[in-house]
């Protein structure tokens, strides 16, 4: 008996003194897991995950499904789902490169924006009309977004029945890092500067306010600990982007336009999140939906508006990941939707909704990315890629569980 009340009083005294130092429990076990990923993949590569170049291409990698999962974050939130995130992505990708080698002239720099506008505006079309059914028809999110799946895999195939579509205008392989689609080193130091002050600045605004207004607060050198290894990880992050040189010219690259665009949705959905009333109003929802409608939020029409923007950047993920590969593939996107629920639901969002976290859902789809990286640079099959990924979107819903549960008590 003694051993077993060890346990628990040993669970809560980490769990204090984790919430006296404002430590969030969940974003640090992300860090040490995506470093023990990282570390396991380096000695099964000997050496190569860690190299410069792979890092750089991870960055890639991470990008479209970085783009989506903080919509997701705001689905799941809602105590809904949406199954048909990597068909959207799919359809508005074959949708763009048919706009984009057919519609319009490929020479003209204007191509590539305007594909990417009316990418935008067909995703947020089909987000918004999954959303009206679940609203206003009342039908579950989940057969919603099922057969969404089905319709928007087979409309890419019958966009182009079944043909590849390729290459792509030049000013569109922008948006995917080809052809001029990186910052150079200048201006990756520049955004990466501006990135490091902005975090200082918020960080010890944060912690002088907390300390005005008698709020908990962390130790000032805990604080300065933890704003000191955000702007390593940062200036680390820097480094490797300019670590990586063109072959033709042997020029720093800097970061790729993709990893700007997902750091510039991350950045943007997490300004929603603490500073909107529509933040605000999707969390209230996803507490207690009767409690929201009553308060006089119109949750018929929150509702739709999640789902338009979770469409959205499914479609802006799809122009990332077709401009990438510079051409539209039926096959684009197969699956990327257990990628972005795994990732949110690692992250912090639960199943049960009212609790999502954006960081930490970028943590998971960096976690994602790793380990599809990983097992592609050692080779394993799709078949196993495909049980690991199964193995892994079940231990999320696993962890979700034993956190409400611990929550609860």
């Amino acid at each position: 008996m003694q051993t077993l009340e060890k346990a628990p009083a040993a669970s809560k005294s980490s769990k204090n003194i984790l919430s006296s130092l404002q430590l969030d429990a969940r974003l640090l076990f992300m860090l040490i897991a995506i470093a023990l990923v990282w570390l396991a993949f380096n000695v099964f590569t000997e050496g190569t995950f860690l190299s410069i170049r792979n890092l750089w291409n991870l960055s890639v990698q991470t990008a479209s499904v970085g783009v989506m999962v903080s919509g997701m974050v705001l689905v799941l939130v809602m105590r809904q789902v949406d199954l048909s995130v990597g068909s959207i992505l799919g359809f508005t990708g074959m949708l763009m490169a048919v706009l984009s080698t057919r519609a319009f002239p490929m020479g003209e720099g204007w191509n590539g924006w305007i594909t990417l506008l009316i990418g935008l505006l067909v995703g947020a079309v089909i987000g918004a009309f999954q959303g009206w059914w679940v609203a206003f028809l009342n039908v579950p999110a989940f057969i919603v977004t099922l057969g969404g799946l089905l319709i928007y895999r087979g409309g890419a195939w019958l966009l182009t029945e079944g043909q590849t579509i390729g290459p792509l205008a030049d000013s569109f392989q922008f948006f995917g890092g080809g052809l001029n689609g990186t910052l150079g080193a200048t201006w990756t130091w520049i955004v990466g500067g501006v990135g490091m002050a902005l975090v200082a600045f918020l960080d010890f605004r944060n912690f002088a306010q907390r300390q005005s207004r008698g709020l908990p607060n962390r130790p000032l050198l805990i604080q300065l600990l933890v704003t000191g290894l955000s702007l390593l990880l940062i200036l680390g992050f820097i480094v490797v982007m300019n670590g990586y040189p063109d072959p033709l010219t042997k020029q720093p690259r800097g970061m790729p336009v993709p990893v700007l665009i997902m750091l510039g949705v991350i950045l943007t959905m997490m300004w929603v999140v603490r500073s909107t009333k529509f933040g605000r109003y999707v969390f209230a929802y996803g507490g207690n939906p009767e409690a929201a409608r009553l308060a006089g939020i119109n949750t018929k029409r929150l509702m739709v508006s999640v789902f338009a923007l979770l469409g959205m950047l499914a479609a802006l993920a799809g122009a990332i990941q077709t401009a990438r590969l510079n051409s539209g593939a039926n096959s684009t996107g197969t699956q990327a939707e257990l990628s972005v629920i795994a990732a949110a639901v690692i992250g912090g969002t639960s199943l049960s909704g009212g609790v999502g976290s954006i960081p930490g859902a970028f943590l998971g789809a960096l976690l994602m990315s790793s380990i599809l990286s990983g097992m592609g640079l050692i080779n394993l099959t799709s078949a196993w890629q495909n049980v690991v990924q199964g193995i892994v979107l079940m231990l999320a819903v696993l962890l979700d569980v034993f956190y409400n549960r611990n929550r609860s008590k």
